[in-house]
């Protein structure tokens, strides 16, 4: 009836443009200078390095549950999505 992949896509291409919004925020910032732009270079790294960790804990954790793969991936990407919109909203104030 309903294809379950059809939900993934649309959330890849939503998290997908997401990030693309955060890619343009952070490289306005990063392109400004000084400390708020070196700041911003640190954490970066910081975040990504987490946000691959939850990935990785959330799809082994659904692996463990025995889900079918649509829900690992979606599970996956809910975690890189908590990152990027969290991003996006803080980089968005200014």
């Amino acid at each position: 009836m309903f294809n379950p992949w059809l939900d993934v896509t649309f959330k890849t291409i939503q998290l997908a443009i997401d990030a693309q919004s955060v890619m343009m925020l952070r490289m306005m910032r990063l392109a400004a200078g000084g400390a708020r732009a070196q700041s911003e270079a640190h954490r970066m790294v910081l975040e990504k390095i987490a946000a691959f960790a939850e990935a990785q804990t959330a799809a082994a954790s659904a692996i463990l549950d025995g889900h079918d793969d649509h829900v690992v991936v979606t599970k996956t990407l809910g975690a890189f999505d908590k990152h990027v919109r969290a991003n996006k909203r803080r980089l968005s104030r200014g």
